[in-house]
């Protein structure tokens, strides 16, 4: 089915009509529509307008109004103020413009005309280590856009960077080959048992490498065997990466998230290009050596004592830095994988170092108006202090420690509202997972990726205010609704009046489409939330002002069953598309 149009686009167009038809002399004039208090829209730049053509503004607009008569779209049109134009769209319309919409199963939201290929790294934890709180934000807010751009119609290639190279596992390499049997005979079958087998080794390598000055010695040599790619070395490093993969699994399971394994290219997987990459960079003159590493300046970029600071793509010992590791990684998605956007949703601690490997990347070529690379630089996650979430001790919190606890009182608070005894203990367990892991999402992707936040469980999982739990509950009360009508079947009814209730969650619920374009045009996950959230809320309105079942004449109860369907297949798709379960009973 082809798109529908937004009742917005609708009145766009019949005022850009009617502005060419009552002032040709303006030409293309827009008549730059936006949501109203006044009415449910209002077109301004008449004053604009008013001045390139010498005119009074309200004698223009009331030219405008002449030249669009009330209709099947618009119930009424006033001039306002120094010549706004406020507009009340036909409860006509607006039914009917929302029964195309029920219609499609995309509820009438387009794809695009011309799709892009964007290559998305997110969710990036380091091999042998456990993920902490530091690692939420990037996970959840990659797996919510990467929803958001396929659903819009691009094609979109995952990638994980994962950290699995460098000097560590010189150290746990060498432990493992002279205690052979340490990882073999308790290989994992848990997230939990990866990670416990993973530290247990950590801090045995680590204490034998500060005590014996032999054992660091050998732990060094293998790395440079595992740079070289020696056989039996790459082979236990393997094992490694095998069973922080366990580990990493099971915690985005939990996370709800799916991560397929094709797409967990690490730091190793750039490594036969490094090389490459740094002679690119020298012979094309963008790196120059400097006191004997591999550098590339920029005029803007100084430190503290005035003096440039550098990107250094190799070291003067000829090790090569994450910059090199990066810089191939660009030139592997345009090359090989054919991006014309990389979209890096990292920390904003690091947009120093992206800002020059951009930078960089454009300079040479790699980057350039037809393929661009953006970040997606998010804040830190706060206490209820507004401090760095830190344990009491003032360590890391384990990020699976955080999605427990959070299920834990999410399980509560569902187990709490079924006083009735309606749900048995499997689906309170499993209500309790939907809602609480719901809740960490959802209060990560309501505020704009840039900012911090706090991670508030009390807050999360309120049933009041700007929560998932809020939306979730929404939802189950639309289909408790649905299941009570029986026979009823929900319909459309254009021929009805609308009460002013009805009017809002209509005209919110048509914006569907708007909203989504809006957020994946901008990286955005948090503006879907905020529509998401005010559909919500505008259908509690409807809830308390518009009787359903008992509304005054069966073609009103089969009307507003017909906006109870529509506004829960809209919370259900949107609440999807930000990873987050709609259970159908809580």
């Amino acid at each position: 089915m082809a798109s529908v149009p937004s009742l917005a686009a609708l009145v766009h167009q019949r005022v850009a009509d009617a502005l060419s038809a009552a002032l040709p002399e303006a030409g293309s004039a827009d008549p730059l529509l936006r949501r109203s208090d006044r009415a449910d829209f209002q077109a301004n730049g008449m004053l604009a307008l008013a001045k390139k053509l010498k005119g009074n503004p309200r004698e223009l607009a009331g030219k405008v109004v002449e030249q669009l008569p009330a209709g099947e779209v618009i119930s009424e049109i006033e001039v306002s103020g120094p010549g706004f134009l406020n507009i009340t769209i036909a409860d006509r319309a607006i039914i009917q413009t929302l029964a195309a919409r029920a219609e499609d199963e995309r509820l009438g939201v387009p794809t695009a005309e011309k799709p892009g290929v964007t290559v998305i790294d997110y969710a990036q934890p380091n091999v042998a280590k456990e993920m902490h709180v530091g690692h939420l934000r990037s996970a959840v807010i990659g797996d919510a856009v990467v929803k958001i751009l396929e659903f819009s119609g691009e094609k979109v290639i995952r990638r994980h960077h994962i950290g699995d190279w460098g000097t560590q596992f010189g150290m746990l390499i060498q432990y493992l080959m002279e205690h052979p049997h340490e990882l073999d005979h308790k290989h994992a079958d848990s997230g939990e048992e990866a990670m416990s087998n993973l530290n247990r080794l950590y801090k045995a390598a680590r204490a034998m490498f500060d005590a014996d000055a032999e054992f660091k010695e050998r732990a060094r040599r293998r790395v440079v065997d595992l740079q070289a790619g020696d056989e039996q070395t790459l082979a236990l490093w393997k094992k490694f990466v095998d069973e922080s993969k366990i580990y990493f699994y099971s915690v985005f399971e939990k996370l709800d998230m799916e991560i397929r394994d094709p797409d967990v290219v690490g730091e190793s997987g750039y490594n036969d290009m490094l090389a490459e990459t740094c002679r690119l960079l020298e012979e094309s003159g963008v790196a120059v050596r400097s006191e004997g590493a591999l550098c590339v300046f920029f005029d803007d970029i100084k430190g503290p004592d005035g003096n440039p600071v550098p990107l250094i793509v190799q070291k003067s010992d000829g090790g090569f830095g994450y910059a090199a590791t990066d810089l191939s990684a660009i030139r592997d998605r345009v090359r090989n994988l054919g991006a014309d956007t990389l979209l890096y949703v990292v920390d904003a601690r690091q947009s120093l170092h992206f800002k020059m490997v951009f930078e960089t990347a454009r300079r040479i070529g790699w980057l350039n108006d037809q393929v661009h690379a953006v970040q997606l630089a998010f804040g830190t996650v706060l206490g209820k202090d507004g401090k760095p979430f830190k344990t009491r001790e003032g360590e890391t919190v384990r990020l699976v420690d955080l999605l427990d606890e959070a299920i834990e009182r999410a399980t509560a608070v569902v187990r709490e509202k079924d006083a009735q005894g309606r749900l048995t203990e499997e689906e309170i367990a499993e209500r309790g997972a939907q809602v609480g892991i719901g809740a960490v999402k959802y209060a990560d992707l309501s505020t704009s990726a840039s900012r911090d936040y706090k991670f508030d469980l009390d807050q999360m999982v309120s049933l009041n205010g700007d929560t998932s739990v809020y939306l979730q509950y929404a939802y189950a009360r639309i289909r408790s609704i649905l299941r009570k009508a029986g026979d009823l079947a929900p319909q459309a009814h254009p021929e009805l009046s609308l009460a002013p209730a009805e009017r809002a969650l209509g005209l919110h619920v048509d914006q569907f489409a708007e909203t989504l374009a809006d957020a994946a045009s901008d990286h955005a996950p948090h503006k879907l939330a905020a529509y998401l959230y005010q559909l919500a809320s505008l259908y509690t309105t409807f809830y308390d002002q518009c009787p359903v079942l008992k509304a005054e004449t069966p073609e009103m109860v089969q009307n507003r069953l017909f906006l109870c369907e529509l506004t829960a297949r809209t919370l259900h798709q949107g609440m999807a598309l930000l990873g987050i379960r709609t259970p159908e009973r809580l």
